[in-house]
C-alpha cells in the first residue's frame, strides 16, 4: 500500500512538470549548463523509508543547502556561545548574497545569507583548508548516509567566478569575524557548495535533522538534539532568504534552498524532503520546488504548526481475531506520517492476514490526507487477492465522500463480515 503515497508523489510532480518559469544560476558558468528540465523528489520517513519521484538519481551540488549543516556543525564543534558571537540568527530581509553585516555587532546577520556562511566555515576547528574542509565533508556524509563526492568542475567554475564572495570574506576579516585567511576559509566554502547530491541525499540530510541529530541508516547520532533545535529554528525564520515569510506561512517548514535548485526541508520528528529543479525565481529559490513543497505541505498537511500531537499516532495493538482475520487498533491524532506508518505496516505484513480490519474508534483527529490513505486501503488489498474493513463508529473517515471504503459501525460487524467473507472464500 506504499504506492497510495508513491501516486500522490508521482501526481504532484505531475501537475508542476509543465511550469518552465524561472532561470539556470548563469553567474557560475557550470550551473548554466545543467539540464533545465531535471526535477526530482524524494520523501524520507524518520524511519529511514524513502519515496522517490521524477529523477531522484540525478546528481547536483549542494550550494547553500549546506548552510545549516556547518552551521550545526560550528555549534557541535565549538558551543553556541562562541558561535553566537561570530554569527547573529535575524533575518535579514535582504537577498543571500548582500555585502553587509549587523550594524551594531559587525557580525552577519545569520548563518544562512554567504556572509554568515563563510563565517561559519571559520569557526570549524582545523589547522589548514584541507582539515576543515574534511570535517564539513564527513559530516554532510553522515548526515546523508553515504559518502558524498565533490563536484571538480563546479568547483573550479565557483572559484573563478567568486569575486562577490572574496568581498564578503575580506569585509568580515576587516571586522574580524574571520578566524583563518580569508582565501583559505573562502576556499572551504566554496568546496563545501560543491559536494554533490540527489533530492533522495537532502532527503536522508533533512530526516537526520527531524529526528533530532541522529541519521536514519545506521542509527548513528550525528549531531545533539539542542544543536538540531538551534539549527531549524534558524532555519525556519532565514532559511528561505528574503521569502522566508511567505514559505512559513504556505509551507511551514524549516528549510534550506540553493541556486543549484535544491531544497531541503524539514517536519520535525516525522520526515524529510529533497526536491529538485535548477529553475531559480529572482530570490535564487527553485521555482518548481517551492511549488512542489507548498502542494505536499496542502495535500499531505505538513505544516509544521498542525502536526503538535503526531507522536501519538500510533498502532496501539494488533492481533488476530480470528484465523484470517487481523485487526490494527489505531489512536490518537491520525496525520499523513501516521497514515503512511500504518499502510505501510499492512503492506509488510499482508502475507499473514485475509482480511485487515482498521479499528478507528480511538482516533481524537485525522486530516484530510490521512483520511484518504485510510479509505484507500481496501484498494490496495483487493489488488493483493486481500479484503480490508474499517471501524469507524463516529465516521471520522466520513465515509459518504469515500465511498470505496466499507465501514462498520462496531467491531462486531467487522468480525462477522470478515468471517463471512473468508467462508465465502473457502467455499
Amino acid at each position: 500500500m506504499a504506492e497510495l503515497v508513491q501516486r500522490y508523489l508521482d501526481q504532484i510532480l505531475a501537475d508542476h512538470v509543465s511550469s518552465t518559469d524561472g532561470a539556470l544560476a548563469d553567474y557560475i558558468p557550470e550551473l548554466a549548463r545543467v539540464d533545465p528540465d531535471g526535477f526530482g523528489l524524494s520523501l524520507s520517513l524518520a524511519d529511514g523509508y524513502v519515496y522517490e519521484s521524477g529523477d531522484p538519481t540525478i546528481e547536483f551540488t549542494i550550494q547553500s543547502v549546506s548552510k545549516p549543516f556547518t552551521y550545526a556543525l560550528a555549534l557541535e564543534r565549538i558551543g553556541r556561545d562562541a558561535v553566537d558571537a561570530k554569527i547573529g540568527v535575524e533575518p535579514s530581509g535582504e537577498a543571500f548574497n548582500v555585502i553587509s553585516v549587523d550594524e551594531a555587532t559587525k557580525t552577519p546577520m545569520n548563518p544562512m545569507i554567504n556572509a554568515g556562511a563563510i563565517a561559519a566555515v571559520s569557526l570549524i576547528p582545523g589547522a589548514t583548508a584541507d582539515e576543515r574542509f574534511n570535517q564539513i565533508h564527513e559530516f554532510y556524509s553522515a548526515c546523508a548516509g553515504r559518502q558524498l563526492a565533490v563536484d571538480d568542475d563546479v568547483y573550479s567554475s565557483e572559484k573563478v567566478t567568486g569575486s562577490r564572495n572574496r568581498a564578503i570574506a575580506y569585509m568580515l576579516q576587516s571586522f574580524g569575524v574571520l578566524d583563518g585567511d580569508p582565501d583559505e576559509i573562502l576556499d572551504v566554502y566554496v568546496r563545501q557548495c560543491s559536494i554533490k547530491v540527489t533530492t533522495t541525499d537532502l532527503a536522508r540530510m533533512a530526516a537526520t535533522l527531524a529526528r533530532g541529530g541522529v541519521e536514519a541508516v545506521e542509527e548513528r547520532r550525528v549531531a545533539s538534539a539542542e544543536v538540531v533545535q538551534r539549527t531549524l529554528s534558524v532555519m525556519v525564520t532565514c532559511g528561505m532568504y528574503d521569502a522566508a515569510g511567505d514559505w512559513v506561512s504556505a509551507v511551514g517548514m524549516p528549510a534550506k534552498s540553493g541556486v543549484g535548485g535544491g531544497i531541503a526541508a524539514v517536519l520535525p520528528g516525522q520526515l524529510g524532503i529533497g526536491v529538485y529543479s535548477p529553475r531559480l525565481d529572482s530570490k535564487g529559490n527553485s521555482v518548481r520546488g517551492v511549488e512542489v513543497c507548498r502542494a505536499l505541505s496542502a495535500n499531505l498537511g505538513l505544516h509544521f504548526l498542525s502536526v503538535t500531537r503526531e507522536s501519538r499516532s500510533t498502532i496501539r495493538h494488533t492481533y488476530d481475531a480470528s484465523p484470517g482475520v487481523r485487526v490494527y487498533e489505531l489512536h490518537g491524532d491520525l496525520l499523513f506520517t501516521g497514515a503512511e506508518q500504518v499502510l505501510r505496516t499492512l503492506d509488510q505484513e499482508c502475507g499473514e492476514f485475509d482480511v485487515a480490519i482498521l479499528e478507528l474508534s480511538r482516533i481524537d483527529d485525522i486530516d484530510d490526507a490521512a483520511r484518504r490513505m485510510l479509505a484507500g486501503m481496501r484498494q490496495s488489498l483487493s489488488a493483493a487477492g486481500k479484503e480490508g474493513f474499517v471501524v469507524d463508529p463516529d465516521d471520522v473517515l466520513r465515509v459518504t465522500q469515500q465511498t470505496y471504503a466499507r465501514v462498520f459501525g462496531t467491531l462486531d460487524e467487522a468480525l462477522n463480515a470478515a468471517r463471512a467473507h473468508r467462508a465465502g472464500s473457502d467455499g
